[in-house]
């Protein structure tokens, strides 16, 4: 009987496994196990509220016309104010935590990619050793040995791909939290620059009317020892004037505060901007009109929401991380090596060694442990998305806070202004009336008391205008884009300090009120309305 011959089975040579395990990486490279992000659909009104319902009571504050948010602060055409700015955005300390956070995140993002790209290892070793049994005067052998070690894991399952869009999600979201504390630091400069201007100017306020009751108060003594009224009278006047004196101190200890807060905010010492900020300026004025976009804007500009959404696109990647444990993982490994007892011949051809092939790992049991691990990460992906949406809804309502405060706050101050205008008249006619015997000193006191009431909630009024401003431009998430330049020097304004502050002269600027009556002066006439003829 003739036998039957097979063919020799022909050995696959090493390169062509390795190229096939390279092509099957590379096919399944668009395997990937868990959920594939997708943006979420977060649903915003049409219009503001704000802008809608302004638009039908009143002349509109605010327009849907896109806002131009880069460099909102130089609306204010305040050179001091820029210039902090400019300032704190190269030298802030949180804005610096911020940016060293962005630098650990894209460390991090390179652990992750480091995944994808092979490992290799050297290693070197010297040891003397003496086998067991060996006679006692035997001498110890040594061994010299030196190699390379090389593994490759094949994400077959894209487990290490989910690790690096998790990753890459996190530089996005580190990269929105400098912005957005950027927004958060400009608008704390102009926040703290706007009250700094609001308590020097009620300082001169007081300062005016002080003089003015300081000058009653000696009509009232010369009235006094010509007999035409009762001590009363001047123990009324001098009250006045103690009272409006003792809190010229608080106001002046406020305004110190502020300084002290801007100079944290741009890394100095807290006295160091008190000799350029201490001469009293103007309350920045904002515009009368500003446009404010819509509300679909929000969701592309507001870097918090940004933050948010970056940080729901790493929790949904994290979800593929844990379920690629359910799978096999796939590796090439390979070493190469040499190992002689005489270091000299250490690189001999038969000193060599060498080894390569694949290998795999499958959990099988843990208990538990990964599926619990996908439910844990599913739980994280889920609070994420909430907290997204609770980030949409309260950038909407920081806007429309901030709408219907800047628009009420400005009829406020239009009737405040005109409060300091009736003010100023009943002063002057109690002062006139009380000179000639007519009235008494009650409404005198009353009058002055109303008059300086109505001078300091109407600086106040223009810093709530202003601060209203401020918030608003925060909402909408202004200022990030901007590119700081070197900043100038601070140059505080020229001033005299019995003057009272005068509001820049822009188009839309509310006018200041007149200044407190004295004794011969022509009655005021009203402030006029913007836009009034």
């Amino acid at each position: 009987m003739q036998a039957i011959t097979r063919p020799a089975a022909r050995r696959t040579p090493a390169p062509a496994l390795l190229a096939a395990a390279l092509a099957g990486t590379l096919m399944a490279g668009g395997c990937l196990v868990g959920p594939n992000y997708r943006p979420p659909q977060a649903n915003v009104p049409t219009a503001w509220t704000g802008v809608s319902e302004a638009a039908v009571s009143q002349p509109s504050v605010a327009t849907a016309q896109p806002a131009q948010l880069a460099q909102w602060w130089r609306v204010f055409n305040d050179p001091n104010l820029t210039a902090l700015v400019e300032e704190a955005l190269k030298v802030n300390l949180d804005l610096q935590l911020a940016e060293a956070r962005l630098r650990q995140a894209r460390a991090a993002q390179g652990v992750a990619a480091g995944g994808l790209w092979p490992a290799v290892n050297a290693s070197a070793l010297y040891r003397r050793s003496q086998p067991s049994g060996a006679p006692a005067a035997a001498r110890a052998q040594p061994l010299y040995q030196a190699g390379l070690d090389a593994a490759w894991e094949l994400d077959l399952f894209g487990g290490i791909s989910r690790s690096v869009e998790a990753a890459d999600a996190d530089v996005e979201a580190a990269q929105e939290n400098l912005r957005d504390v950027q927004v958060s630091l400009i608008a704390e400069i102009a926040l703290n620059y706007v009250q700094l201007r609001s308590f020097q100017q009620q300082i001169v306020i007081a300062q005016d009317n002080l003089r003015a009751q300081k000058h009653t108060a000696d009509l009232t003594r010369q009235r006094l020892g010509a007999g035409f009224v009762s001590a009363l009278d001047v123990a009324n006047a001098e009250a006045q004037v103690a009272t409006t004196q003792s809190q010229i101190p608080i106001l002046q200890s406020a305004a110190r505060q502020s300084i002290y807060a801007l100079s944290i905010l741009l890394a100095r010492f807290p006295a160091e901007l008190a000799p350029d900020l201490s001469q009293p300026g103007p309350v920045p004025v904002a515009p009368a009109l500003v446009p404010v976009g819509l509300p679909s804007d929000l969701l592309r500009r507001r870097p918090d929401i940004r933050q948010a959404e970056a940080q729901l696109h790493a929790a949904t990647a994290q979800i593929g991380v844990a379920t690629a444990d359910f799978f096999p993982r796939f590796s090439l490994t390979g070493s190469l090596g040499w190992e002689n007892p005489r270091l000299s011949a250490l690189t001999d051809h038969a000193s060599r060694f060498w080894s390569y092939g694949p290998a795999a790992s499958w959990p099988i049991f843990q208990g538990g442990s990964i599926i619990s691990n996908v439910r844990v990460r599913e739980a994280i992906r889920d609070q994420t998305l909430l907290a997204y949406q609770k980030t949409v809804l309260t950038a909407l309502q920081e806007v429309e806070n901030a709408l219907v405060a800047f628009a009420r706050e400005q009829e406020h101050r239009q009737a405040l202004s005109d409060a300091v205008a009736a003010n100023r008249r009943a002063l002057d006619l109690a002062l006139q009336l009380y000179t000639q015997g007519q009235t008494d000193f009650l409404n005198v006191l009353n009058a002055q008391r109303s008059l300086y009431a109505s001078e300091e909630a109407w600086v106040q009024s223009n810093q709530n205008v202003a601060a209203n401003f401020v918030a608003l431009y925060k909402a909408l998430g202004g200022g990030w884009e901007m590119e700081p330049s070197p900043p100038p020097a601070l140059a505080a304004t020229p001033r005299d300090e019995s003057a009272t502050p005068q509001a820049p002269a822009l188009a839309d600027a509310t006018p200041a009120p007149p200044r407190p009556l004295t004794d011969g002066r022509t009655p005021p006439v009203s402030p006029r309305r913007p836009g009034s003829r």
